[in-house]
């Protein structure tokens, strides 16, 4: 059984979780990276994240 390390709510399913997409722009060839994190949806602490790819056009409108 997974836990949330600072709360120590039991994460079982995926509502127990929260994907969070945060951008980060590199001004390097009008790119930027997509990033996410995992919180716990009850405390909301982060408990993982990774790097999913740049977005075209740097996320320019």
């Amino acid at each position: 059984m997974v836990h949330c390390p600072d709360c120590k709510t039991a994460l079982e399913t995926i509502d127990d979780i929260e994907f969070v997409e945060m951008d980060a722009k590199t001004g390097f060839i009008r790119a930027s990276k997509r990033f996410y994190t995992t919180t716990c949806a009850e405390c909301g602490s982060t408990i993982g994240s990774g790097v999913a790819g740049a977005k075209p056009n740097g996320g320019a409108v």
